[in-house]
C-alpha cells in the first residue's frame, strides 16, 4: 500500500484517498479546490483527495464519486473472495459431517461467532465508532490549520475506548467458556449431542475478544478511509477455519476442528489490520506553538457520551442478531437437520445482501462525516442513491435465488453426506428466506442513517425489538404445521415489518430522507424483481451449472426491461454508464 508523501501536510495524510487509489481520477476535483494551505510542491493526488465542504459547513470529507465506486469494487471483490471461501467451507463442513446431528452441535456454538460478528464487528463497533472517529478526525484537521486544540483527539479517542474493550469483551469470552453447558441448554433444550456442543461453544468463545479487536480495527480505518484490510477480514477468517478442519478434521477433532478454525481465524483478523491501523494511529507533529503535556481539548466527546450512544447500537445489535437465537430455539425439537438446512440456506440466500451493503459501508464514512461538518446535504443524497442502489443488487440476486434454488444448493453442497433430500429441503427454505432479502438490506443500511451523527437514538432498537417479536410469534406459530419454511417466513416477515418502521421513521432523523419516494422507487423495483424471477425459474433448466447461469441470465435481462418500461430510479443510467459503445464514444470526446 502506497503511502502519502511526507511532504503532504499531515491533515491531507489523515484524508488521503482509498486504499490503492492515490491516484486521482480524471474527473476529481480541479486544483482551485485544493486546501488553502497546501505547500505548493504538495502532489497533485494529495491535494484532490477532498473536496471542499459548502461554506459554512466545516470540513467535510467527500471523496468524488468514481473513488468510492473503486473503493466499494474493491471492497466488493474481497467480500467476494471471503464468501467464495465461506462456501468453500461451508461445502466442507457439509462434505465432512452432512446434515446430522454433530452438525447441528456445532451450529449452536457458531451462534456464538455470528453473533459476535454482528454485534463487534458488522453492526454496534462500526455503528459506534466510525462516527466516533469521523468526528476525531474532523477535530485533528482543525487542530492541524489552527492552535485551538493541543493534543491528537484521535489518539485521545483510542486511549479512552481501546482498554475498556479489551477489558470487557476477555472477561467475557472466558465467562461465556466457564458458562458453555447452560448456554447450550439455553439455546438449544434437547440437544442429542450436547457434550459435543460445550466443548465447540468453549473454543469458538474465544471470539468474543478477537472479533471485538477486529471490529475497532475496522471501524478507525474505514472512518480514515482505508477498505482493504477491513475488507479482507472474512477472507483470512474463513481460511482460518478452512486449514483447521483439513488439518484436524476426521477422524482426529471431528467437528471440533471447525471450532478450533474460529478460534484462530479470529487472530488473523486482527493480525492483518492492526499494523496498518498502528501507522494511521501516530500522532501527527503538534501545531506551532502548542504546549506539550496538554489534557485534551473540552470539545471532544467524553467517554460517558460515547457509553450513551453505544448502549442503544448494542441493543439494535442483539435484537438483530437475536433472528439467530430464535430460530435456533424453534428449530431445535424439529427432526434432526433442520438447523442445518436453515444454516446453508440462510448463508447462500444472503449473499445477494452482503453485496449490496458494500457500498453503504463503504459510503457511511462519507455520510458520518459529513454530519460531523453539518453537511446534511451531501449526507441525504449520498444515503438515497445507496438506498436504491442496494434495492437493485439485492432484488436481482433474490429474483435469482428463489429461480434457481435447487440448482444452486445441489451445485454447491450436495456431495458426500450432504444427499438430495439435504438439497431439497434446503432449496425450499432458501426461496422462502429470499422473501426477505429486500428487509435485510433495507435494515442494514437505514440503520447506518440513523447513528452516522454519533447520538443515541432508540428508535431503531425498538423497532429491531418489534420485528423480533413479531418474527418470534410467528415462528412459534407456523414451525408445527409448516417446520422449517415456516420459521424462514416468520424471519422475512419480522425483518420486512422492521424495514418499513425504519424507513418511516427516518424523517425525524438525523438524514432526512424522502421516505415516500424511495419507498415508490422500490415498489417498481420489486415488480421488476418480481417479473424477473418468472423469466428466470422458466429458464433453469438442464445441468445444475447450465441452470444456474440461464437462469441469471434471464434474470437480469428481465429485470433490467422491466425496470426501464416501469421507469425504475437508477436502473436507466446504470444500463447508459454500462454501455460500452456510449462509454467509446465519451473517450474519443
Amino acid at each position: 500500500m502506497a503511502d502519502v508523501p511526507r511532504s503532504a501536510p499531515r491533515g491531507a495524510q489523515h484524508d488521503a484517498p482509498l486504499d490503492a487509489l492515490h491516484d486521482a481520477p480524471h474527473d476529481a476535483a480541479p486544483p482551485h479546490r485544493t486546501r488553502p494551505d497546501a505547500p505548493r510542491d504538495t502532489p497533485r493526488r494529495v491535494a484532490v483527495a477532498e473536496r471542499a465542504a459548502p461554506r459554512g459547513t466545516g470540513r467535510g470529507w467527500a471523496p468524488s464519486s468514481r473513488l468510492l465506486a473503486r473503493a466499494a469494487a474493491l471492497t466488493a471483490a474481497l467480500t467476494a473472495v471471503g464468501a467464495l471461501l465461506g462456501l468453500v467451507r461451508d461445502q466442507l463442513l457439509a462434505h465432512e459431517f452432512g446434515a446430522g446431528g454433530g452438525t447441528d452441535a456445532f451450529l449452536v456454538a457458531w451462534t456464538v461467532p455470528e453473533f459476535a460478528a454482528t454485534l463487534l464487528i458488522e453492526d454496534g463497533m462500526a455503528l459506534v465508532l466510525v462516527p466516533a472517529f469521523a468526528a476525531a478526525l474532523a477535530r485533528r484537521t482543525d487542530r492541524d490549520h489552527g492552535p485551538g486544540l493541543r493534543l491528537d483527539p484521535v489518539q485521545a479517542l483510542v486511549r479512552a475506548t481501546l482498554p475498556k474493550t479489551v477489558l470487557g469483551t476477555g472477561v467475557a469470552a472466558a465467562l461465556l467458556a466457564l458458562a458453555a453447558p447452560g448456554f447450550v441448554d439455553l439455546l438449544a433444550p434437547g440437544l442429542p449431542e450436547r457434550r459435543l456442543a460445550v466443548d465447540c461453544t468453549r473454543l469458538t468463545a474465544t471470539c468474543l475478544l478477537s472479533f471485538a479487536l477486529a471490529g475497532y480495527c475496522s471501524a478507525a480505518l474505514r472512518a480514515h478511509g482505508r477498505f482493504l484490510a477491513p475488507a479482507a477480514i472474512y477472507v483470512a477468517y474463513n481460511a482460518g477455519i478452512i486449514a483447521a478442519v483439513l488439518l484436524l478434521g476426521p477422524p482426529g477433532w471431528g467437528v471440533r476442528a471447525a471450532a478450533a478454525g474460529v478460534a484462530a481465524g479470529g487472530v488473523l483478523m486482527v493480525l492483518i489490520q492492526a499494523p496498518v491501523l498502528w501507522r494511521h494511529l501516530r500522532a501527527p507533529a503538534a501545531p506551532p506553538g502548542a504546549p506539550a503535556g496538554q489534557r485534551p481539548d473540552a470539545s471532544a466527546p467524553p467517554p460517558r457520551l460515547l457509553l450513551a450512544a453505544l448502549a442503544p447500537v448494542v441493543v439494535f445489535a442483539v435484537s438483530r442478531q437475536s433472528q439467530v437465537l430464535v430460530e435456533r430455539f424453534l428449530a431445535a425439537p424439529l427432526p434432526g437437520g433442520a438447523i442445518s438446512h436453515l444454516n446453508y440456506a440462510q448463508k447462500v440466500a444472503q449473499l445477494p445482501m452482503v453485496l449490496s451493503l458494500m457500498l453503504c459501508t463503504v459510503s457511511f464514512p462519507v455520510v458520518a462525516r459529513a454530519l460531523a461538518a453539518g453537511d446534511t446535504g451531501t449526507a441525504r443524497r449520498r444515503a438515497e442513491r445507496d438506498l436504491l442502489l442496494a434495492g437493485v443488487i439485492v432484488l436481482v440476486g433474490a429474483a435469482t435465488v428463489v429461480a434457481a434454488a435447487p440448482q444452486i444448493v445441489h451445485l454447491l453442497f450436495q456431495r458426500g453426506a450432504f444427499d438430495a433430500a439435504d438439497t431439497a429441503a434446503t432449496a425450499t427454505v432458501m426461496r422462502v428466506y429470499a422473501l426477505g432479502l429486500l428487509g435485510h438490506t433495507l435494515v442494514g443500511a437505514l440503520v447506518r442513517c440513523y447513528f452516522s451523527a454519533s447520538r443515541p437514538l432508540w428508535y431503531p432498537a425498538a423497532a429491531m425489538l418489534g420485528g423480533i417479536a413479531l418474527n418470534a410469534a410467528a415462528g412459534g406459530a407456523w414451525a408445527g404445521p409448516f417446520g422449517a419454511p415456516g420459521i424462514a417466513a416468520a424471519n422475512a416477515l419480522g425483518i420486512t415489518v422492521t424495514a418499513a418502521l425504519l424507513l418511516f421513521g427516518l424523517r425525524r432523523q438525523s438524514v432526512p430522507l424522502d421516505a415516500r419516494g424511495l419507498v415508490a422507487g422500490l415498489l417498481r423495483l420489486a415488480a421488476a424483481a418480481a417479473v424477473a424471477t418468472a423469466a428466470g425459474w422458466w429458464c433453469a433448466a438442464g445441468p445444475p451449472a447450465l441452470a444456474v447461469a440461464l437462469a441469471a441470465t434471464a434474470v437480469t435481462a428481465a429485470f433490467t426491461a422491466t425496470a426501464c418500461a416501469l421507469r425504475a430510479p437508477l436502473v436507466p443510467s446504470l444500463v447508459r454508464t454500462a454501455n460500452p459503445f456510449r462509454r467509446l464514444a465519451k473517450a474519443r470526446t
